[in-house]
């Protein structure tokens, strides 16, 4: 029977760390029986999970008899993983014994030098840090899991879920899978990634910035049809030099800020109206409903259909 080692370290965040317990000890063969053995192991008998302290069953040494490893989150991502931790996983990886993380997990196994050279997610209020802690990790925020064969990275919280449901699927088939999506109450697939669910606020501008004025008066016209000869005249500076300043102070250029000014101001719409979805691409600015459905997709990561029906009423 296939093992799954769940390895609970201090500041477990304990959702994810039932998140696997659930799934896969619910899932069942065609004939009824167990498909998997799954095992909760730590490096200490007690362990802190915050609103309570868990008494792991098995010890660390129980990673060497599995084959998958899940880590769930962990709430400190600045923690020093233990060094025997940290072998241990390595031993396991030379061994071929699958990894697999849930949300900041992810730091851990980022810690044993196995993500680097990767693509990797985590939760995505975490991805800056992963990405600044660990730059040799390709980090990518927008999606919910990221397979990479042998090690598996997820983001965060529900999407521990849809981990766990590809693996089985992988190593099942999709009736198996469905079957225990099912009893997750769960969809074996989720149309969008993690992106739909990023906060996208205004970008940041340093404090006195002389864009600020500006970047105001974007917002407030994006609905406008607004050129680049539009808004560096309202700047009163040439493209050129609007450009450079842009990319200096934003860290984008004026018409990328203004397609997210636009598609903030859609997803507002999308949630507290029952607008259209063509009326709000022109309410917004976007000439062409097209454009904006294109727009959409790129930068939420789902149509504004999909975000609609998961954010209206939110």
């Amino acid at each position: 029977m296939h093992t799954v080692a769940v390895l609970a370290l201090d500041g477990v965040i304990p959702f994810d760390l039932s998140t696997p317990i659930e799934v896969f000890r619910r899932t069942r063969l065609p004939d009824g029986r167990p498909a998997y053995r799954v095992r909760v192991c730590a490096p200490t008998e007690d362990i802190d999970a915050g609103a309570f302290t868990l008494r792991a069953p098995w010890p660390l040494d129980t990673l060497a008899e599995a084959d998958t490893i899940v880590v769930p989150g962990i709430t400190d991502l600045a923690a020093a993983v233990p060094d025997e931790v940290v072998d241990a996983l390595r031993q396991a990886a030379a061994r071929g014994t699958r990894l697999a993380s849930i949300c900041t997990g992810a730091f851990v196994l980022a810690a044993t030098g196995l993500l680097d050279g990767h693509r990797a997610t985590t939760h995505w209020a975490a991805a800056a840090q992963l990405a600044a802690l660990h730059p040799a990790v390709q980090v990518d925020p927008d999606v919910l899991y990221v397979d990479n064969g042998q090690v598996l990275t997820s983001a965060g919280a529900a999407a521990g879920l849809d981990l766990c449901l590809h693996m089985v699927r992988r190593d099942l088939g999709s009736a198996v899978a469905a079957d225990a999506a099912r009893l997750s109450v769960m969809p074996l697939e989720r149309e969008g990634g993690q992106a739909q669910f990023i906060v996208h606020e205004r970008p940041p501008t340093p404090r006195g910035s002389t864009l600020e004025p500006l970047l105001r008066w974007m917002e407030d016209n994006a609905r406008r049809e607004l050129t680049l000869d539009d808004v560096a005249s309202q700047a009163g500076m040439s493209v050129r030099t609007l450009n450079r300043r842009f990319r200096e102070q934003t860290g984008t250029s004026p018409l990328q800020w203004l397609h997210r000014a636009r598609i903030r101001q859609a997803q507002y719409l999308l949630e507290t109206t029952t607008h259209p979805v063509d009326r709000i691409a022109l309410q917004v600015g976007f000439g062409s409903p097209t454009a904006f459905r294109d727009r959409f997709k790129r930068l939420v990561g789902t149509s504004p259909h999909a975000y609609r029906r998961t954010f209206q009423g939110a």
